[in-house]
């Protein structure tokens, strides 16, 4: 009996150990699981486009255009301006619009007519954003997306154009150093030194765009440019509005007429007898004639 009490003790010692080391490893598995679901979660708040290392010498211009249908436009819009400027960014070009497809007007009343309008409203939008956060704000504009018809991600890599325009600059620079000199030590009639100088600002203003030209480069390389279309489905406002080509309303009564077409005639009447008093030295010249006529030539 105490050999077998010794035995079940040791069976059940070991079934608790058993037990403890399965609930280690189900613990393990449970963290590596969540590291694994955050390196996805990591993973797709990112499309990590192009983007390069630290320590390589690549530069990419990294552009973007979309084409989307959101619930709301003018919401939409003031929602992506806030997580441009969130992550940095800001916004360059904005043109907000509603278009009228169709208008009609609805006569229900003698008074009051039902207005129809449908109308699409769209934006577009063209945006600048750190190159390190294009990914995250295309991310983070997802949640706007209703439908989305597309989307178009470009990366050109301009080390080697970068690398070449300071070459080019450095080419320049030296050349306009060695006119400088010459101008200085062998520079002696005017022409030659006019020519000469003509020469050194030829050379300065190449310079001077290979500079430009670089400082454009980096900006784009810095500051991705987004350019985003937004468009919503079409909206119907029905409106009820006063008919204001209808004055059947305010025509006055048919007494106040007949009195307002009398005094009308009496006005008439009265610039009729003022018209004829006018002509009153050619009518008594009339009446005299006609005396003179019927006494002289019936005699």
């Amino acid at each position: 009996m105490k050999h077998l009490s010794k035995l079940g003790l040791a069976l059940l010692l070991l079934g608790i150990a058993f037990a403890c080391k399965q609930a280690e490893a189900e613990d393990n598995a449970a963290t590596e699981m969540n590291v694994a679901a955050d390196s996805i979660a990591v993973t797709t708040t990112s499309s990590n486009a192009a983007v390069e290392n630290k320590q390589s010498n690549r530069k990419f211009v990294r552009t973007a255009d979309l084409k989307f249908k959101v619930k709301n436009v003018a919401q939409s819009t003031y929602a992506i301006e806030s997580i441009v400027a969130k992550h940095g960014g800001f916004v360059t070009f904005t043109d907000l619009k509603s278009t009228v497809n169709e208008h009609e007007e609805t006569q229900v009343s003698q008074d009051s007519i039902l207005e129809t309008t449908k109308y699409t409203v769209d934006n577009t939008i063209t945006l600048r954003v750190p190159n390190s956060q294009l990914d995250t704000v295309l991310t983070s504009l997802a949640k706007e997306v209703d439908f989305l018809d597309s989307r178009l991600i470009k990366a050109d890599d301009v080390a080697l154009q970068l690398l070449s325009n300071k070459l080019a600059q450095k080419r320049l620079t030296k050349s306009q150093q060695r006119l400088e000199k010459g101008i200085d030590t062998k520079g002696k009639k005017i022409n030659d030194i006019t020519n000469a100088e003509d020469k050194v600002l030829d050379r300065e203003t190449e310079s001077d765009e290979q500079i430009i030209k670089n400082l454009s480069l980096e900006d784009q390389v810095n500051y991705s440019t987004v350019t985003l279309y937004l468009y919503q489905r079409e909206t119907v406002k029905k409106e009820l509005v006063f008919n204001e080509k209808n004055s059947n309303a305010y025509r006055p009564h048919i007494g106040l007429q007949i009195w307002d077409s009398l005094k009308t005639g009496w006005f008439m009447l009265e610039g009729i007898i003022a018209f004829v008093t006018q002509l009153w030295a050619l009518i008594l010249i009339g009446v005299l004639g006609f005396l003179a006529y019927k006494k002289f030539f019936k005699q």
